[in-house]
């Protein structure tokens, strides 16, 4: 029998609604993940850099990024992560309530793992957030922390 793991879960969120359903949509669903969260693209870099108040903080074996930040903007931050060599490994999932084409095409080309639109219904986001959260901690297999700069 496969035995579950959980995950150090990032989410980057501005939205105190949006961050107050998904840690509801986490507690609903039994999800057993720590959540780590910030509210925009400069303390993200440093919770994943470690720096500052982030000083030994768990690396995240997931990001939720949404791209609407202030400070530095989804986009940078995706940018930044994937360029980066001892970051670039982390899965990054957008989830975002953009829904436009050219949002979706420049988070691929930025090396997005999944582009997912954010539900409005509590009922589809705890749905969503259950998908996410089965497929990478049952399907997918991650990098374990202890991989640093590989």
């Amino acid at each position: 029998m496969n035995e579950l793991r959980w995950i150090d879960v990032l989410l980057v969120e501005d939205d105190p609604g949006d961050v107050l359903l998904t840690q509801e949509a986490f507690e609903a669903n039994k999800v057993r993940n720590k959540l780590h969260i910030v509210n925009d693209g400069e303390q993200a870099m440093r919770f994943l850099r470690q720096e500052g108040e982030y000083e030994g903080s768990a690396r995240p074996d997931l990001i939720l990024l949404d791209l609407n930040l202030p400070r530095k903007d989804g986009r940078e931050v995706l940018e930044e992560i994937k360029a980066d060599p001892e970051l670039r490994s982390i899965p990054v999932v957008v989830l975002t309530t953009s829904e436009a084409e050219e949002d979706i095409v420049r988070s691929y080309k930025l090396h997005a793992n999944a582009y997912v639109s954010k539900p409005v219904d509590f009922d589809q986001f705890i749905r969503v957030v259950r998908q996410i959260d089965d497929f990478f901690v049952t399907v997918v297999k991650l990098p374990g922390n202890s991989h640093r700069g590989s």
